[in-house]
């Protein structure tokens, strides 16, 4: 009894250590999940670490230190000089230090350095709108490549069911074959028909891969190599009106707000360049003291502007303002085609997707399954069930492609209306 015991106990531990080294190891083993991400939460991680955005906000760091500039008072200048002197007489030379401080500072004219302040306060505001335009380009560039990632996904998915449908095809015909049912080159077709969807289903995955890698680089690699996306194309509830759409008021729009703070800068630099006709004066005032004499000076130093009047500098700005204005312009005509574009792009991508659903998918995929019955019970021939899968293949690949274009365009009119329907 003692013997068998201790033998148990022997074979007990043998196992429990057996068993806890090989623990570790299964669960080393074990592969990570798969991160899954929503549209919106892509968005948000692109809005955080984008580097168009990081840009936009230097952008902006570099305004403020512009309006700093603007508002700085010019800095008073010091000069200080010391001289050996000697008096030279006939007698006999004396000799003496002599030295001086002159202290310099120019005063600038209120009105050219208010324009100069507003110019650049409307530089530091049309940077912050900047921002808010690289973050509405940044998410409709976002939300179009996520739909792009859709509708690679949707089409591996329609492959696949494509090669299970082709793969049950030759399976049968392989049969008849084997059976003497049906001619050899029947199944050398069919399997023709195998590789040529395994050939699409690989060229559909290599795009999935290429739209994952888009994606990821939008949030600057915050997805991770290896992640899911989760959602579905955009519907439209109700219907857009072109005309409508394309009266509203686009004045909050960031695009014509930074515009205008361009042409408001430029307004404020022609004024700037105009009260700078009046040129800046310098006061100055300081002692010295030489041999057998001490002064004290004060004075103004005025530039004349005999030769030059600021001409070019007033030209230049001038021409600046007009380019800003025309830039303005030219700014709100296109964000009003851009809408009457896309609304009408959404309202026949919308129709499109209504006729899909309301019996053409349905119609293909009842006449593929007659089909593939006919097939089973020897009443159809391969070269039927081919043309049914495909005609169901192509319009269901034409639907998908409806819902894509539905949702590209209500992003992109989203983009040109400036924020969200």
């Amino acid at each position: 009894m003692l013997a068998r015991f201790l033998t148990f106990l022997i074979l007990m531990t043998l196992m429990l250590g057996a068993s806890g080294t090989l623990m570790p190891s299964f669960g080393a083993q074990a592969k990570d999940p798969i991160p899954m991400f929503e549209l919106d939460r892509i968005i948000d991680l692109a809005l955080e670490r984008n580097p168009a955005i990081s840009g936009a906000r230097s952008v902006i760091e570099q305004n403020e230190g512009r309006r700093t500039k603007a508002g700085a008072y010019p800095n008073p200048q010091i000069t200080a000089q010391f001289a050996d002197a000697t008096i030279r007489t006939a007698r006999t030379g004396a000799r003496a230090v002599e030295n001086g401080v002159i202290l310099e500072q120019t005063v600038e004219w209120p009105g050219m350095r208010e324009a100069r302040k507003d110019a650049a306060a409307a530089g530091l505001t049309g940077a912050t709108f900047s921002l808010d335009e690289a973050k509405l380009n940044l998410v409709a560039e976002v939300k179009g490549t996520f739909y792009e990632l859709l509708l690679a996904e949707r089409t591996v998915d329609l492959l696949q069911q494509n090669l299970e449908i082709v793969q049950e095809v030759a399976r049968i015909v392989r049969a008849r074959v084997r059976s003497g049912e049906g001619p050899q080159f029947e199944a050398v077709k069919a399997e023709v028909e195998v590789l040529k969807a395994k050939q699409e289903m690989t060229k559909a995955k290599n795009v999935v891969r290429v739209k994952l890698v888009g994606l990821d680089t939008l949030t600057s690699g915050a997805l991770g190599p290896r992640y899911q996306v989760q959602g579905d194309f955009r519907s439209l509830r109700d219907r857009l009106d072109p005309e409508q759409m394309a009266a509203k008021d686009l004045s909050q729009h960031p695009i014509l707000k930074r515009q205008g703070k361009l042409v408001e800068q430029a307004e404020f630099t022609v004024t700037k360049e105009r009260k700078a006709r009046v040129p800046d004066v310098t006061l100055f005032g300081g002692y010295s003291t030489q041999i057998e004499t001490r002064s004290v000076v004060a004075g103004i130093t005025l530039p004349t502007p005999i030769w030059y009047q600021q001409q070019g500098h007033i030209a230049e700005a001038l021409g600046t303002q007009r380019k800003e204005e025309a830039e303005l312009i030219r700014a709100q005509n296109d964000l009003g085609r851009a809408i009457n574009q896309h609304a009408r792009e959404a309202e026949t991508a919308q129709d499109q997707i209504l006729v899909y659903e309301e019996g053409l998918l349905k119609q293909a995929q009842e006449a593929l399954r007659i089909a593939q019955l006919s097939f089973r019970q020897g009443a159809s021939s391969l070269l039927d069930v081919l043309d049914a899968q495909r005609v169901q293949r192509q319009i269901t690949v034409d639907y998908n492609q409806a819902r894509f274009d539905l949702s590209l365009a209500l992003t992109r009119f989203e983009r040109a209306l400036g924020g969200p329907l």
